[in-house]
């Protein structure tokens, strides 16, 4: 069972969702205990917005990805939940080469990246994520609460994850653990 969610692109939700995605990019900021940044949870359910994405911002290959999830929007005032994350590992990344080094592991253009590397202070930080596809998508009703540029979003009720599965196979998500560490 989860009760949060993460809010992230649609386009990206479904780049994670199809297994073509295996890193979340975020800025950060946030104090952490002893220092370290952390997601909140490290578990969360992943909440498609539509708001900030635009077609500029997908490389290419990946604007199927964009359509799909476009057709599968869910109707307004709806939040539909078909997956969740698991961190694997966080690491705060302070090269822009290092980052753009993964490009394969994401589907955010270039630009986009390099945009949200150097907002503020240069950096990202880099989850590696497993994604688990829920046994059946869940509506639920998008509250006001929940609206606004925040990354996660207490719900009201916990979502059941029994029964979902690995979007990737164990070997391939063995290997992404393989990434090299934050520089």
């Amino acid at each position: 069972m989860l009760s949060v969610a993460f809010k992230e692109w649609a386009v990206i939700c479904a780049a994670l969702a199809k297994g073509r995605q295996a890193l979340i990019l975020r800025k950060g900021g946030i104090a952490e205990e002893g220092g370290v940044f952390r997601p909140e949870h490290p578990e969360f359910l992943l909440y498609p917005t539509y708001f900030h994405e635009h077609r500029a911002g997908v490389k290419p290959e990946d604007l199927p990805l964009l359509e799909q999830a476009e057709a599968a929007k869910p109707p307004a005032g709806t939040v539909r939940f078909t997956h969740f994350a698991r961190v694997e590992s966080v690491t705060h990344v302070s090269d822009l080469d290092a980052v753009l080094a993964f490009d394969s592991l994401y589907a955010w253009t270039p630009e986009v990246v390099k945009q949200r590397f150097h907002y503020r202070t240069p950096g990202l930080f880099v989850f590696t994520v497993r994604v688990f596809k829920l046994a059946h998508p869940v509506d639920v009703v998008e509250r006001p609460e929940y609206a606004g540029c925040k990354t996660w979003v207490p719900l009201d009720a916990a979502v059941d994850t029994t029964g979902a599965v690995p979007v990737v196979s164990d070997e391939d998500s063995v290997l992404l653990q393989t990434l090299p560490a934050g520089s």
